[in-house]
């Protein structure tokens, strides 16, 4: 479960901030995730959950924004969505796609005090 480790370091990300932007607690994460980035939303929940014990992001409430999978594909030179790696493209069959978006974690933005 590498969520765990993901949510640990959302939380350094946290911290390290919070010295630079001076702030003491986090309200609200917004977190943007992309169906390629092999993350599952209800095991980081929970994990973030867990290591946020006696952290300044203690309570705090996680949002997950989730998006697309977009990639191009080199058969058809066309943008196109996926699921997931690997798949063909849904306009013409060729499964030569570049991953061009949705593989992204990222923290989108903070309500903090």
């Amino acid at each position: 479960m590498h969520e765990m480790s993901v949510a640990e370091g959302v939380i350094q990300v946290l911290e390290e901030q919070a010295k630079t932007q001076v702030f003491t607690k986090v309200k609200t994460l917004w977190l943007e995730i992309g169906p390629l980035a092999m993350i599952e939303s209800e095991s980081l929940r929970f994990c973030f959950d867990a290591v946020c014990k006696s952290t300044l992001a203690e309570g705090a409430r996680l949002e997950i924004i989730e998006t697309e999978g977009q990639g191009w594909c080199l058969g058809c030179n066309q943008t196109v969505t996926i699921k997931e790696r690997f798949d063909a493209c849904s306009n013409c069959g060729s499964y030569q796609i570049q991953v061009t978006g949705g593989d992204e974690l990222r923290i989108k933005e903070l309500e903090v005090e």
